[in-house]
C-alpha cells in the first residue's frame, strides 16, 4: 500500500463501539489523544442483556464521573431463582447475598444503555459507523489503514476494541504461519485457516440473547432473573428489562461445534427453535417472542487466549484480546479496566507506545488469567445434562450461602476487584 502523509502520534482508531472502545476514547481524549472510532454496525445497537458493574470496572466508571446515572439505568433485579418444568422455584440468590457482587450484581445495566452512557461521554470523538478495517500497513512512523467503505486513513497507533471476532485480529495476529507476522497485515483468511481459530477456545456450547415484548411475562418475573434447565443442557432465562413490559431472554444449550454462518440470522433461530421445541416453563413463549426480535444475537460459548496483547502499533482490548466468556461474568470489567490501564499507560509514556503497550500488558495479564478462571463447574454448572445434574444444580445453589461454598463462590465473585488500578494524572477539563 502506497503511505499516506505521516499521522501524528496523537492519533489513535478504535475498532469497535460497544463497551471497550468507547471507554478508550473517552480516557484517550482525556489525555490528550485524537481517538477515532469505526464501528461495524450502521448506528448504536440499542437493548441487550443486562451487564454487571462490579470490581474495579465499577471503579473506572466512578473515576469517569459517570456512576450516578449509570445507577439511574440499572435493571431492577431481586436476584436469580432457578425455576423447574412448571415454573416453581427450586432455588434463589438473592441479589444482596454477597454484598451486591453475586451472580446477579447490585448494578446491572443493559448492555445498550451503558455504550450509549459511555458513547455520550465521548462528545466530540468522531466516529465511522456502517464500516470496518479490512487492511493494515504498519511501518516504523504509522500504521496506513484501509476500511471497507471510507477512504484509507493514517494513524499513529490501531487497537482492536470489536470483540470475540476481532477483525483487527485477525488482521494483526494471524495464525502461526500465516501472513502478517512482519509489520504488514493483509486481507484475513478465509474460513478453512481463520487465524480465530488459533486463539479462540471453545467451552463445548452456544447461547442466544434477545428481548421479548410480553407484559404477562414480565409480571410473572416479579423482579427475579428466572433461569430454567431441561434435560440435553438446554437453559432458558428470562430477566426483567428496564421498560414496561419489556423480558431480557437468553437460550443456551451444549453443542459439539456447529457450522453456521454468523450472518444467518434465519437458521440460528430455526435451530434453537427445533432444539427448544416442548422443552417446558415458558420456553415457547420465549420461542415465539424470538422470532421477531429486532435485537437477536447468537454466539459460542468461548474464550480468546493471546501470548501478547500487541504487535508493533496494533493492541487488542476487551473480548478482542481476552475474553473470558459470559460464564465468568467478568467481561465487562475486563474491558472497562483495560481502557483504563491502556489510555493511561500510553500517557504515562509520553506515547512511547512500546514501554506502554508492554506496561499495558503487564498490569492486565494477571487480571485476565483470574477472570478466565471458569467458575466452579464450568459449562456443566450451567447447562447439566441429566435430569439427576439438573437437580444437583438447584441444591448446590440452595447451599451458596453456606459453608463450603460460599467461602468458594465469594473468591470467584471478588476477582473483579483483584487489582489495584494506578492514579494517572489527567490535564485539567476545558
Amino acid at each position: 500500500m502506497e503511505h499516506l502523509d505521516r499521522t501524528p502520534d496523537t492519533d489513535v482508531l478504535v475498532s469497535g463501539a460497544g463497551i471497550a472502545g468507547p471507554a478508550l476514547a473517552y480516557w484517550l481524549r482525556r489525555h490528550g489523544f485524537t481517538p477515532t472510532v469505526v464501528e461495524r454496525a450502521p448506528g448504536p445497537r440499542p437493548g441487550g442483556q443486562a451487564v454487571d458493574l462490579r470490581g474495579a470496572g465499577r471503579t473506572v466508571i466512578e473515576r469517569m464521573g459517570l456512576m450516578e446515572r449509570a445507577r439511574a439505568l440499572c435493571v431492577e433485579q431481586h436476584g436469580m431463582a432457578l425455576v423447574d418444568r412448571r415454573g416453581r422455584t427450586t432455588a434463589r440468590i438473592p441479589v444482596d447475598l454477597f454484598g451486591g457482587e453475586g451472580i446477579v450484581s447490585e448494578i446491572e445495566i443493559l448492555r445498550g444503555d451503558l455504550a450509549d452512557l459511555l458513547r455520550e461521554a465521548t462528545d466530540g470523538v468522531e466516529y465511522l459507523w456502517d464500516d470496518t478495517v479490512t487492511a493494515l500497513d504498519q511501518d516504523a512512523d504509522g500504521v496506513s489503514v484501509t476500511f471497507e467503505n471510507a477512504p484509507a486513513r493514517r494513524f499513529a497507533l490501531v487497537v482492536g476494541a470489536d470483540g470475540l471476532h476481532s477483525a483487527v485480529r485477525r488482521l494483526a495476529f494471524p495464525a502461526d504461519g500465516a501472513p502478517g507476522h512482519g509489520l504488514a497485515a493483509g486481507p484475513a483468511a478465509g474460513p478453512a485457516g481463520r487465524p480465530e481459530a488459533a486463539h479462540y477456545r471453545p467451552l463445548g456450547g452456544y447461547h442466544a440473547w434477545f428481548t421479548v415484548h410480553d407484559p404477562a411475562l414480565a409480571r410473572a418475573l416479579d423482579g427475579w432473573f428466572l433461569m430454567y434447565n431441561a434435560p440435553g443442557g438446554l437453559v432458558a432465562g428470562a430477566r426483567p428489562g428496564r421498560l414496561p413490559g419489556e423480558v431480557k431472554a437468553s437460550l443456551g444449550l451444549r453443542s459439539a461445534p456447529l457450522a453456521y454462518d454468523r450472518r444467518d440470522t434465519a437458521a440460528q433461530r430455526r435451530l434453537l427453535a427445533e432444539r427448544f421445541a416442548g422443552a417446558g416453563w415458558e420456553v415457547d413463549r420465549l420461542l415465539a417472542g424470538m422470532r421477531t426480535a429486532e435485537d437477536f444475537a447468537f454466539d459460542s460459548f468461548g474464550q480468546i487466549h493471546l501470548d501478547r496483547y500487541s504487535r508493533h502499533r496494533v493492541a487488542l482490548l476487551g473480548d478482542a484480546g481476552y475474553s473470558p466468556s459470559p460464564l465468568t461474568g467478568l467481561g465487562t470489567s475486563l474491558a472497562l479496566v483495560g481502557a483504563y490501564l491502556l489510555a493511561g499507560e500510553l500517557a504515562a509514556a509520553a506515547g512511547d507506545f512500546r514501554t506502554a503497550f508492554a506496561r499495558y500488558e503487564e498490569l492486565m495479564r494477571p487480571y485476565v488469567a483470574r477472570a478466565q478462571e471458569l467458575p466452579p463447574g464450568g459449562l456443566n454448572g450451567y447447562a447439566p445434562e441429566g435430569a439427576l445434574m439438573i437437580r444437583l444444580r438447584a441444591a448446590s445453589m440452595r447451599w451458596m450461602g453456606r459453608w463450603p461454598l460460599r467461602p468458594v463462590l465469594a473468591a470467584q465473585f471478588a476477582k473483579a476487584g483483584d487489582i489495584a488500578l494506578p492514579d494517572y494524572p489527567l490535564p485539567a477539563l476545558t
